[in-house]
């Protein structure tokens, strides 16, 4: 689906996370098709501004807002920043998480737990029930929660924390789908393995061969490819589709 149709045009959209990788792209699409697009970050505040720049080159617009999502008073401030700039909110991805660290289920702390609850669940919580008033009154709200491979793949190679948490996420989006039908759709996404920053930081350049190997289609995705599928969930071309986990991941369960 290309942005170039003008899918979203006179819609307002927030992405969370979306200073690099999947939640740049996400941000771009969203902005090429028309949208007001909150360009959420937390650390990445020099690639949310990027991005805003980029956005506005091309003829669109949006604002930068800044807000640790772990921390509930901002999370909530984040929405009520949005709405506050944009005068609505129709759509609301939330991309924002991390594994923070890679350890074995027997060997995280209790900390540690907490934390990437906090930073992949709770958070996405926080955003979205600060969101619902606004978006049930939209007449086009759209959720789009951005799962993980380690629902399917039950977090391997340390990351079992959070695969929980992405695990939870995904029952967070079909309990949403039923409670918030017929004014808003909730959706999620699973990528596969996407080159982005994410992995450079988590997977090393072999397992990340080991991955292209692996999958049916030849190679790993691009964030781009992430970020088309959520143009498609959010806008009218999707208007029957809620409660739907998306693989977006060259077939690697096919075998």
């Amino acid at each position: 689906m290309s942005a170039d149709s003008v899918l979203l045009a006179g819609r307002t959209a927030l992405v969370t996370g979306a200073g690099t990788g999947i939640g740049q792209a996400i941000a771009n699409a969203l902005a090429d098709a028309g949208a007001f697009v909150g360009v959420h970050c937390h650390r990445s505040v020099d690639g949310a501004n990027e991005t805003l720049a980029a956005i506005r080159t091309r003829g669109g617009d949006g604002v930068v807002l800044s807000a640790d999502l772990a921390n509930a008073d901002q999370a909530r401030q984040l929405v009520d920043q949005f709405v506050a700039t944009s005068g609505r909110l129709d759509i609301l991805v939330n991309n924002a998480g991390s594994p923070i660290e890679r350890r074995s289920i027997e060997d995280c702390p209790l900390e540690l737990w907490r934390q990437v609850l906090d930073v992949n669940l709770t958070s996405a919580f926080l955003v979205i029930q600060r969101a619902i008033p606004h978006l049930k009154i939209s007449g086009h709200g759209a959720i789009v929660n951005n799962l993980s491979l380690s629902v399917q793949t039950g977090g391997a190679n340390g990351a079992g924390a959070y695969a929980v948490a992405k695990g939870g996420l995904q029952v967070l989006t079909r309990t949403l789908a039923r409670e918030l039908a017929p004014h808003v759709r909730v959706n999620a996404i699973m990528p596969g393995v996407i080159e982005t920053p994410h992995h450079e930081l988590f997977t090393t350049p072999e397992r990340m061969e080991q991955y292209r190997r692996e999958t049916p289609l030849g190679r790993n995705g691009t964030a781009e490819e992430v970020a088309s599928t959520v143009l498609f969930l959010v806008s009218d071309a999707a208007r029957f589709v809620t409660g739907a986990l998306l693989d977006i991941n060259g077939g690697r369960f096919l075998r």
